[in-house]
Order: structure tokens, then C-alpha cells, then sequence
């Protein structure tokens, strides 16, 4: 564990079930003695962060590794007013299982960002309810209603702040792990000419969302990140996924550990360089 230099943080991005990988990006961590003090996400990096922050993360990873295309489904409320998905099913079992605390009551400062759907605003959630957090920074738009909190009308904070670097400086941490998950997202979902030429099917409305939304948090992703730097960035490559596979966790954790040991070696070096003492696991 780090046992002085800089306050770690970790900024987990948005994603949908490609989030999944932030679960294997905290084990390699951990596995290798760096732990983050600061915890920060947007959409479904605000859910795998708050439950890390609540050292819920070995329940969370249970849950998700059982789960089924079946089971998915199953938490879906369909509504035609404000999105496809009321979201009320889902994070009432969230509530219960992860989710039940104040922000305040976390074991690590936890923070979400969502956005303001009538001003465009960033919106940082330091307090109150975890669940509520939650459920206003995973409000995909389109997919999720949108979430009344405080007088607001929230939705997803990724298109604002896909990797909340921001958030995490502004906390206190000074050394950052950002996790994107935006870095191979273009192309897979929107069919292009074969290779005699001739057009293969449109894609469906879902599909089109889907791939105008990636392309607009790989743009602001690659914006924050050059104006609003991370130390280290660890970036899963998950792009083949689409935004309900939440029953392929098995190999979004296992790209997430694959990827973040990659990056052990450069983090070791500069903590070591900021005059942070990490031991080595074994050691």
C-alpha cells in the first residue's frame, strides 16, 4: 500500500456494460499494493466506484459475473415517456444490495458527475444518497429517463465529463489513474460498403444512439483528457461490445486486469518518483 507521497485517485469513465472492466482495473491494482484514496465516476464508472468506495466491490463483482442475458432484461422497466427505461427496478435492487448508504457513510470520498439536462451544466454529487448518485449519472440518454434530483433534471454525465479527472483533483488527489473506456468504441455498431460495394442493412435506431453517443464521449473524452491530464490513463479495449452486454463481465474484468497490468510498471515509476513508498506484493 502507498504509505506517503500523493493521494491516489481514480477517475472511472462511462461506459455502459464496457464498465464492467473498472472491477478488473481495481483487483490488478490492489494485487499490486496501489490503492486509491479518492474515488470518482461517471454513469457506470459512479456505480463500480461507489461500491468500491463502500469496499463492496467482491459483492459487486459476484453479482455481475452471474448474471444472464435473461436476468438483464429483467431489471428493465420499459416506459415511451422521457427514454426507453425507467430505471426504478434496477436501482431499487442496487439500493438494497450496494447502494444503501449516504455518500457521506462511504469508506473512501466518493463523488459522480451527471448533467443538467436543461442548462448543459456539469454536476458534481458529493452527498446525499448513493443510489440517487448512481442512478442520475448512469441516465444514458435515450436509454434511461431522466433523474429528479434537487430540482434538476439530471442525465448522464457523460456528455459532459466521460472521465471525471476533474472531479478527482478537485477532491484532493494529486496523483490520478484515469480509466477510459471510449479509446476503441468507433466503428463496430454502424455497418459499412462490403466488399463488393453494395450496402449491407441500416442499422436500427438503438444502433445509431449508440454509435452517435460513442463518437460524442470519444470527442469530449479526448478534449477533457488534454486540457485536464491524468498521471497514468488505463484504457480497455472494449469496443466490440455493445451497451447491454452487461451479461459478458468475465471478459470486460479480464480485459480491465489485462490492461492495468500492462500499466503497473509506469505507475510503480512515477509514484516512485513523486516520493510515494509502494510495496511490492510479497515483498
Amino acid at each position: 500500500m502507498a504509505n506517503s507521497g500523493p493521494t491516489i485517485g481514480i477517475a472511472l469513465g462511462s461506459g455502459s456494460a464496457r464498465g464492467w472492466a473498472h472491477i478488473g482495473v481495481l483487483r490488478a491494482l490492489n494485487e499490486a499494493g496501489i490503492e486509491p484514496k479518492i474515488v470518482c465516476g461517471t454513469s457506470v464508472g459512479a456505480l463500480v466506484g461507489a461500491a468500491y468506495a463502500d469496499g463492496a466491490l467482491d459483492a459487486l463483482e459476484s453479482w455481475v459475473r452471474q448474471l444472464t442475458w435473461r436476468k438483464v432484461m429483467g431489471f428493465f422497466d420499459i416506459t415511451f415517456t422521457g427514454g426507453f427505461i425507467k430505471g426504478e427496478k434496477l436501482i431499487a435492487f442496487l439500493h438494497r444490495n450496494f447502494l444503501d448508504k449516504q455518500i457521506s457513510d462511504l469508506k473512501k470520498p466518493f463523488g459522480a458527475v451527471a448533467t443538467d439536462l436543461n442548462s448543459g451544466r456539469e454536476i458534481w454529487l458529493r452527498e446525499g444518497w448513493v443510489s440517487q448518485a448512481v442512478r442520475a449519472s448512469i441516465a444514458l440518454p435515450g436509454l434511461f429517463t431522466p433523474f429528479e434530483h434537487d430540482g434538476r433534471l439530471l442525465v448522464d454525465g457523460a456528455l459532459v465529463n466521460p472521465v471525471p479527472v476533474s472531479l478527482c483533483s478537485a477532491m484532493g488527489a494529486d496523483f490520478i489513474i484515469a480509466v477510459d473506456l471510449s479509446s476503441s468504441v468507433v466503428g463496430p455498431h454502424v455497418s459499412k460498403l462490403d466488399a463488393e460495394k453494395r450496402l449491407r442493412p441500416l442499422p436500427n435506431m438503438m444502433d445509431v444512439v449508440i454509435s452517435s453517443l460513442n463518437i460524442m464521449q470519444m470527442r469530449v473524452t479526448r478534449s477533457r483528457l488534454a486540457g485536464e491530464p491524468a498521471d497514468v490513463v488505463i484504457s480497455p479495449r472494449l469496443g466490440y461490445m455493445r451497451v447491454l452486454d452487461y451479461h459478458h463481465a468475465d471478459e470486460a474484468i479480464a480485459e480491465g486486469i489485462e490492461m492495468t497490468k500492462v500499466m503497473i510498471p509506469l505507475i510503480r515509476h512515477l509514484l516512485k518518483d513523486d516520493g510515494a513508498v509502494v510495496d511490492r506484493p510479497g515483498a
